[in-house]
């Protein structure tokens, strides 16, 4: 029985190929980063006994896999907000106007 040979796997996507230019891909990651820290303003304002909130507190007990460990969404947004150069993040998404008004001077001025 002969195998059927199948294309190579591409990683990379080339943007000339979809049609999207470098500056529309920056626009989309923005857009991107930006519903992120909206979702994590909106979580954070969560009571503490609603299902998202424990499931951000949860700690898994199984035994980790060897190799570096996974990106989490926590961590990408963690590094959005160094890179806005946010202090008091927590208190600041506790007020929807302010945090709304913080995520947008990031865009700006950060380039978010």
């Amino acid at each position: 029985m002969k195998m059927k040979e199948s294309a190579p796997k591409r990683r990379h996507i080339k943007f000339r190929r979809c049609g999207i230019t470098q500056k529309k891909a920056h626009n989309i990651i923005g857009f991107i980063k930006k519903q992120r820290l909206n979702w994590l303003g909106h979580v954070e304002r969560m009571a503490e006994d609603k299902n998202v909130q424990k499931i951000k507190r949860w700690k898994p007990m199984s035994k980790k896999p060897i190799g570096r460990p996974k990106t989490r969404w926590k961590d990408d947004v963690l590094e959005d907000i160094r890179s806005m150069n946010v202090r008091n993040w927590k208190k600041l998404a506790q007020d929807r106007d302010s945090w709304k008004k913080t995520i947008e001077q990031a865009r700006t001025l950060h380039r978010l």
